[in-house]
């Protein structure tokens, strides 16, 4: 039997294996800079943070430390927002892995916590929007030196995460109790086919359900309330399986264009996290 750990990393594995994952890398689609082997390595730095929050170590410093190793490849940033959904749930899975416990968990963070956070930034490049002028002090793009401002106001991690709602979705599934990571994982469950193809299927039917808050604040939400529609049609008929053809080229003009529903994909890795954890896959 796997640990909680060694789950989670295999979830990132099985998450940028899913193929066709349109706007994303999978198997067959690599972007400008960032490549299927970049996403492997960082599932394999990010062992060490995950067995942290595994063996009770606080969701700060753990994800400050999965972090920290998983950009120690050339893509850089490849899974940042899937391991601030995959420590919390990790730490939780100690317990019991249910929205009751993960909710304690990440309700329960502390000061020193987003501190860690706040560390991450400086290991690698994250795309964030500009904060309101009144918080230009709390812009987690300043890192170590935004800490201060962090200790004087009191906020907790999960305070801070709490602030990037509605316009963050992985901060959504913070504040939600991970509404959506737990959907997904029944949704991962219940669909047909290879695990690849199931995982491809989840992401589009998630992507096809709320526009990606990454999309939104890079291209626009009308360009993300579009590629949600087109997703949202693709999944109604299932297809992946259906209609492989047309998903590919969904997936392909999406990666021509610089459309990367990042934020779609850590919900996905979340999802197959616990579906491993709770044994509903088979592998």
């Amino acid at each position: 039997m796997q640990t909680p750990a060694q789950n989670a990393q295999l979830a990132l594995l099985l998450e940028v294996a899913g193929t066709p994952k349109p706007g994303n890398v999978d198997r067959h689609r690599d972007l400008t800079d960032l490549r299927f082997e970049h996403f492997l390595a960082g599932a394999v730095g990010a062992q060490r943070g995950l067995e942290m929050a595994q063996n009770g170590a606080a969701v700060g410093p753990s994800f400050e430390q999965a972090v920290a190793e998983m950009a120690d490849q050339g893509g850089g940033n490849t899974q940042f927002g899937a391991l601030l959904l995959l420590v919390p749930l990790v730490r939780a899975a100690r317990d019991d892995l249910t929205k009751p416990v993960v909710e304690g968990v990440v309700e329960g963070t502390t000061v020193a916590d987003a501190a860690a956070f706040y560390r991450a930034f400086e290991h690698v490049d994250v795309f964030v929007s500009d904060p309101p002028t009144e918080l230009d002090d709390l812009d987690v793009r300043r890192g170590s030196e935004a800490i201060p401002a962090i200790e004087d106001r009191g906020l907790t991690l999960f305070d801070i995460l709490e602030r990037g709602v509605p316009g963050d979705d992985v901060a959504r599934e913070w504040v939600t109790g991970f509404e959506r990571s737990f959907a997904a994982a029944n949704q991962l469950a219940d669909a047909n086919g290879a695990l690849s193809e199931r995982t491809a299927s989840v992401f589009l039917s998630l992507l096809g359900d709320r526009p990606d808050t990454l999309v939104a604040k890079r291209s626009g939400e009308a360009i993300a309330a579009e590629v949600t529609d087109r997703a949202a049609a693709l999944a109604d008929r299932n297809a992946v399986q259906t209609d492989r053809a047309a998903v590919d080229a969904f997936a392909d003009e999406l990666v021509e264009h610089g459309i990367n529903p990042g934020t779609t994909a850590d919900v996905t890795a979340a999802g197959l996290f616990i579906a491993l954890e709770h044994d509903i896959l088979e592998i």
